[in-house]
């Protein structure tokens, strides 16, 4: 019996996955795939920042740089 957790039964990473989910919407381009976080992990703890170069960030879509 195969176990479906193994590596070699799924051969794409979570990477690939996500860019894979990203792309299927209909009229989706490349830039829908780009990171938009960062996750650091150390001694215990994660740090996840949303990157400084991504288009889609967190907020109200009303809100301006001088908010």
């Amino acid at each position: 019996m195969t176990d479906r957790t193994d590596a070699a039964a799924d051969p794409m990473d979570d990477e690939a996955k996500r860019r894979d989910q990203l792309l299927a919407a209909p009229d989706a381009v490349e830039a829908d795939a780009a990171p938009r976080i960062d996750v650091t992990h150390r001694e215990g703890v994660t740090r996840i920042d949303v990157r400084d170069d991504a288009v889609v960030r967190p907020g109200g879509p009303t809100r301006g740089e001088d908010d």
